[in-house]
């Protein structure tokens, strides 16, 4: 009461009022394709007042439905506006949101939030299970529904038995390390082990229409093979020692190009004639060969 009564002093000081604008239905839910009434109801208080409705979809994405008591582009002959509320003609999976009715008028303000669900059958999910795993190592298997609304919750198999949501419960399954997340849709194994092998598969489900499920599919928990990898290691290493030594002897017997030696013949060049002037201005052989 006295928070109300501090607020209301706050808005008189302010100059806008706070009326009262109200819905009968805040959850409405109704199938695709079918029409759906908002009711948003206000005091005589506003006047003649101005309604604006917006809508803000499951992204966070917000825009006007209604503006200055007229629906928008987009929503002309898809809605219709009276006197307390707003129809739609008919209903998509693109409308699931959150709509708000805001009142103004005569100096007050008001707005109410109505929750639209629009109710569509989950479809087959899109599992992810690996096919080969390794003892040890944290697994996670996926599954999504892209099309159920509300969205789908999702419960796991294996082998055809469903999986508890806490296998701690069940002294069968105190070794387990799995937990699932139901509105995820994930099953997560901590420490995979060869005993978590199997035919694992999905379902989803939101109450709208019959459970979809994806195909089995098989998980199986190996060893890691350390003794495969020693010995991949080990032929490697010889492969490299083989070719290094067959390389070493194709060279020693000569099966290989050796690199050409240099010749150490001297080839023979005449040497060079030697000639100036003299004093009269002739050359003269300074140098000569006997033969």
């Amino acid at each position: 009461m006295l928070l109300t009564f501090v607020f209301t002093l706050l808005l008189h000081a302010t100059g806008t009022l706070a009326f009262s604008v109200t819905t009968s239905d805040p959850n409405p839910s109704v199938p695709e394709n079918s029409g759906v009434n908002l009711k948003c109801a206000y005091s005589s208080d506003f006047g003649t007042p101005r309604v604006e409705w917006k809508f803000k979809n499951m992204q966070g994405s917000q825009g006007y439905v209604v503006y200055d008591n007229k629906p928008t582009e987009k929503y002309v002959g898809r809605v219709d506006v009276y006197n307390g509320g707003l129809t739609f003609n008919k209903v998509t999976r693109q409308d699931n949101g959150v709509y708000s009715c805001e009142v103004s008028g005569n100096n007050g303000y008001g707005e109410v939030e109505i929750k639209l669900t629009v109710q569509v059958p989950p479809s087959v999910p899109m599992c992810g299970i690996p096919p080969t795993v390794t003892t040890g190592t944290r697994v996670v298997l996926t599954c999504l529904d892209r099309d159920g609304s509300p969205p789908s919750s999702y419960k796991w198999y294996k082998n055809g038995t469903p999986m508890p949501e806490d296998p701690s419960k069940f002294s069968n399954l105190k070794n387990s390390t799995y937990s699932i997340h139901p509105q995820m849709g994930h099953l997560t194994f901590a420490s995979v082990a060869k005993t978590d092998s199997g035919d694992y598969y999905c379902t989803a489900s939101n109450g709208i229409g019959s459970p979809q499920s994806c195909a089995k599919m098989l998980m199986e928990v190996k060893d890691l093979n350390t003794g495969g990898i020693v010995a991949g290691v080990i032929i490697a290493l010889l492969a490299v020692a083989l070719l290094i030594f067959g390389l070493w002897f194709a060279r020693r017997k000569g099966y290989l190009p050796s690199k050409s030696k240099q010749s150490n013949k001297q080839v023979y060049a005449q040497p060079a004639m030697n000639y100036h002037d003299d004093a009269d201005g002739e050359f003269k052989q300074k140098s000569s060969f006997v033969v």
